[in-house]
């Protein structure tokens, strides 16, 4: 099965260290910010579940409901959890999902086999309130992610659904935005009221408000 950006994401029941949960019920309705780690008590998943945990009220502002994977067993997650705790300076409180027989992983095709075949690569989804997948993307094993870049672009995809705009490249909160081809002068009007600039004809840039409380 392929997980692609536009599928709804693959629903599946599970033990977390919130207890058991059916992911699209857990969801609620809410954005999900779904992340995969290789094992527990590893130095980089270490930092990115600690950073993930630090990060608790801006995830929140933005109406994201964080759930993590690693391939260990829920014991062996909270023992983990212990060691992030001390180790980060923070109390995590999100679930973690257990996933030792990998079904999971391999459910959202976390398995690398180049990478390895028993530990899920660095795997991020970012899901919509009605569980589409918006953004994808997978970094190697030994390579932390970047969470400003996570925050960044769960703003861009809400910006964009609340205004009708796309984002340059290297859009932060407050910049500029882009009008779409497909909304023509006319219907821009009553959408951009504020007016815009045209560059080019199929490049239209304003300002929309991007605040994400």
């Amino acid at each position: 099965m392929s997980v692609r950006i536009g599928d709804i994401a693959p629903d599946f029941e599970t033990d977390t260290t919130a207890g058991p949960i059916r992911f699209h019920e857990w969801a609620d309705g809410k954005w999900v910010f779904f992340f995969s780690h290789p094992a527990d008590f590893t130095p980089v998943c270490t930092t990115e579940m600690g950073r993930t945990a630090q990060l608790g009220d801006d995830f929140a502002r933005r109406g994201v409901k964080p759930l993590g994977l690693s391939t260990d067993k829920v014991d062996e997650h909270l023992k983990w959890i212990d060691d992030i705790n001390e180790t980060q300076s923070t109390t995590l409180t999100f679930p973690i999902v257990a996933d030792p027989d990998l079904k999971i992983s391999k459910l959202y095709e976390m398995i690398h086999p180049e990478e390895s075949t028993t530990e899920a690569v660095r795997s991020v989804f970012i899901i919509d309130p009605e569980m589409k997948i918006r953004l994808t993307m997978t970094y190697p094993m030994n390579v932390g992610r970047n969470f400003d870049e996570i925050l960044r672009v769960i703003d861009a995809l809400q910006t964009a659904d609340r205004n009708r705009i796309a984002t340059p490249a290297d859009w932060r909160p407050g910049g500029e935005v882009i009008i779409p081809p497909s909304i023509n002068d006319e219907t821009a009007k009553g959408l951009f009221p504020q007016g815009w600039n045209t560059i080019k004809p199929y490049l239209r840039t304003t300002r929309v408000d991007s605040k994400t409380d």
